[in-house]
């Protein structure tokens, strides 16, 4: 796809390029959706049809702010012993025993509702809710635990077979008109179990349909297309975890997707090009932003190009992708090895040679002769504009791969 911006635009056929934005936006967005809601998006290509170029910049940037302060508020409650916090932790990608990790243990530990923010964005929380089933449970638990307006949505948690908590807390959710998803987790133990206990008749695959289908069943009684996700806590790269937070990400508000997806662990590298598509469309539609405001004689397009502040992106970007020096760190620890030896996989760390690479200044000389052959703007403006946005572009590429290659090192010392 050409990512140049309105290419080339003339006042006089508004149309056009309108329905240009609107086929370039539809592949810049990832199989999860993108930033702009429908709404956002009409008003942004009526904005460019009738020339009133300022609304749609401005509907651009509401949307951004939206996607930027969005705040998520997810419940997770079921059974007490079924894994709750552990599933939180898991969510939260840290340690059951880091600082600020919910508490795990074989007795009940959650005994009121506890919220854990996101330790890389606080607009993010997870609420661990009491369990039910316990001597400690409230009075008239169901009601009083999913009656809160704030979540977002409900995580159901359990760990055996289908009970008669778990109907109700489905059914009361139901009632609330609120969303919820039934995750099974422990799935690794009864298969550890049952082969233990059947060692000439065990099959994964049959034991997992069984758990599968004993909840289905029970959930079709309650809602009319039930999903059932089978989970471990402590293999979360096997079994339906990663389907289960890709259908949260596709069924998720627009404005709250942004952030949610960047919060994503690198589990694998679907969820790395999930993270490279939704930071490009940023980019994307902050430099669309940016170009149509150029031909505004009262708004030049200007942008010096400061090697700190883009320094500083590409660190942003690292952050993004778990390759900031905290997580480097981090990966260096759990798999024995040296900081050196993670680095070693990241081109990114090399910042000059990205800043200097001759393909992204072709690129830029390209696109800003044209640009300035139409708007008349200082050829300077327009050549560092352009400087920066192919840069970023390439920061993220890098980024992207580095991840993949720090996820293929972490899997094969595992």
């Amino acid at each position: 796809m050409d990512p140049l911006l309105l290419h080339p635009m003339e006042k006089n056929d508004m149309k056009q390029q309108a329905s240009k934005f609107r086929s370039w936006y539809k592949t810049l967005v990832g199989r999860l959706g993108g930033i702009l809601s429908q709404v956002s998006l009409e008003r942004i290509v009526k904005g460019i049809e009738k020339g009133q170029l300022k609304e749609a910049t401005d509907e651009i940037e509401r949307s951004l702010q939206r996607s930027k302060n969005a705040t998520l508020n997810v419940a997770v409650i079921g059974q007490s012993g079924s894994g709750k916090s552990s599933f939180i932790n898991v969510l939260r990608g840290i340690g059951h025993e880091e600082t600020g990790s919910a508490s795990v243990g074989v007795v009940p530990t959650t005994t009121k509702k506890t919220p854990y923010p996101h330790p890389k964005c606080p607009h993010v929380t997870f609420w661990d809710l009491p369990g039910t089933g316990t001597p400690k449970s409230l009075s008239n638990p169901y009601q009083e635990l999913v009656g809160d307006d704030k979540y977002d949505f409900f995580i159901i948690i359990s760990s055996s077979r289908f009970s008669s908590n778990d109907a109700l807390l489905a059914q009361e959710i139901q009632e609330n008109g609120k969303k919820f998803y039934f995750v099974r987790t422990k799935v690794d133990s009864d298969l550890y179990n049952e082969k233990k206990s059947k060692p000439r008749s065990f099959k994964k695959e049959t034991v997992l349909q069984q758990i599968r289908d004993n909840c289905l069943i029970n959930l079709s009684r309650i809602v009319s297309e039930p999903t059932v996700f089978l989970v471990s806590n402590f293999e979360p790269k096997k079994f339906d975890f990663l389907k289960l937070q890709e259908t949260v990400l596709q069924e998720l508000p627009d404005e709250k997707r942004y952030t949610s997806v960047l919060l994503l662990p690198n589990l694998s590298e679907s969820f790395i090009e999930m993270k490279r598509d939704i930071i490009k469309e940023k980019v994307w539609l902050q430099a669309f932003k940016a170009a149509i405001l150029a031909f505004f004689p009262i708004m030049p397009l200007c942008c010096v190009f400061n090697l700190s502040e883009q320094e500083e992106c590409l660190k942003l970007y690292q952050g993004h992708f778990g390759l900031d020096e905290d997580s480097v760190s981090q990966i260096a620890q759990e798999l024995g090895t040296s900081e050196q030896e993670i680095t070693s996989l990241m081109k990114s760390t090399d910042f000059n040679s990205l800043v200097e690479d001759d393909s992204t200044i072709a690129n830029v000389k390209k696109f800003a002769e044209i640009i300035f052959s139409i708007t008349g703007l200082p050829q300077s403006s327009v050549f560092q504009f352009y400087k920066v946005y192919f840069l970023h572009l390439k920061f993220i590429d890098t980024v992207a791969e580095d991840a993949k290659r720090v996820l293929a090192k972490i899997e094969e010392m595992k």
